[in-house]
């Protein structure tokens, strides 16, 4: 397995749990506003932390984390990320799994072995301008609408989110998105943030009274609807 980060205790990447994240390397898009730059365009570059790290502090944090999220990049590429899993499993852990949602059939694997409790997905754009930010030279929509239409059945919980950029989504986008989401049950808009570890710096946040007005576009498609990132 290709750890290339490890969190050891976090209190905001699993909502309403205690747990540890571990980054994965890898992905296949390449959004230009990616906080993980290095896990993306040069994991081979990056300092592989060996399993038996990890799982030595897992062992000892029984009874204080409630559970593991698997992040990246992108998890789903990793070939042996359903073994992975269970061991995390057999240590009673919870496991959330963040995805873009592009490889369905092994996050529909991963649920229906019962080995994933929480399901974050990224919503890039509306469905079509999706690409403009997952860069790929072969894309299908179809595969992400896939993973979109299997959550909205309920086998576990999960979210949708979406991390919103003035330099890519508009008032129509989120038309579209809400009439796409349509019935979902939970949908995040993430405030965008600069950093030097962005993929291509340089975008910008919409205020929070311009993340309201989004919010209220979507709210009569989709059960529940948070805004995330916004400092008061």
């Amino acid at each position: 397995m290709q750890i290339l980060g490890f969190q050891k205790t976090t209190l905001l990447d699993y909502p309403g749990h205690v747990a540890a994240t571990i980054f994965l390397g890898g992905c296949n898009f390449c959004c230009p506003y990616c906080h993980n730059k290095d896990l993306v365009l040069t994991p081979d570059e990056v300092s592989v932390i060996p399993e038996e790290t990890v799982f030595s502090v897992l062992k000892k944090r029984q009874g204080i984390l409630d559970g593991v999220c698997i992040t990246g990049g992108e998890p789903t590429l990793q070939p042996d990320l359903k073994e992975f899993i269970q061991k995390i499993k057999s240590l009673g852990y919870l496991v959330k799994l963040d995805t873009n949602g592009y490889r369905p059939s092994v996050l529909k694997d991963l649920c229906k072995a019962q080995l994933i409790d929480y399901v974050a997905m990224d919503i890039k754009h509306a469905p079509e301008k999706y690409n403009l930010i997952a860069n790929r030279s072969n894309f299908s929509i179809d595969l992400i609408s896939e993973s979109v239409s299997f959550l909205k059945e309920g086998l576990i919980p999960y979210e949708f989110r979406t991390t919103v950029i003035k330099e890519f989504h508009k008032e129509a986008d989120f038309i579209a998105i809400g009439k796409w989401l349509s019935g979902a049950d939970a949908y995040f808009l993430q405030s965008y943030k600069d950093s030097e570890r962005v993929i291509s710096p340089g975008f910008h946040a919409y205020t929070k009274k311009e993340l309201e007005h989004f919010y209220s576009i979507l709210k009569s498609d989709i059960k529940k609807i948070e805004i995330r990132g916004i400092e008061e």
